[in-house]
């Protein structure tokens, strides 16, 4: 796993002492928000996490492509394409 000196984001769901260990381990920034009942609560960069919700939006609305969500295309090329113009025709509205 390369993550050396790079943001990694994701939800209360990871927040693990392994998970966190490993990261520190591989000097990765981790912008994970600590469990509710941790008695310790590490600072999280809310503005970071905040991107990782709009990417979560992003994957959301492309799901609605039924095309999208069930891999209807066989070939990698088409899949990319159709993946590409679904994300700009929700980036144009």
């Amino acid at each position: 796993m390369d993550v050396e000196g790079k943001n990694v984001m994701a939800d209360r769901g990871y927040d693990t002492d392994k998970i966190i260990a490993l990261l520190e381990e591989k000097q990765a920034n981790s912008i994970i928000p600590s469990r509710k009942h941790r008695t310790i609560q590490r600072a999280t960069d809310w503005w970071l996490f905040k991107e990782r919700h709009l990417v979560e939006c992003l994957f959301n609305k492309l799901k609605h492509n039924r095309r999208l969500a069930t891999r209807y295309d066989k070939l990698s090329c088409t899949f990319i394409a159709f993946l590409k113009l679904a994300s700009s025709m929700i980036w144009m509205a």
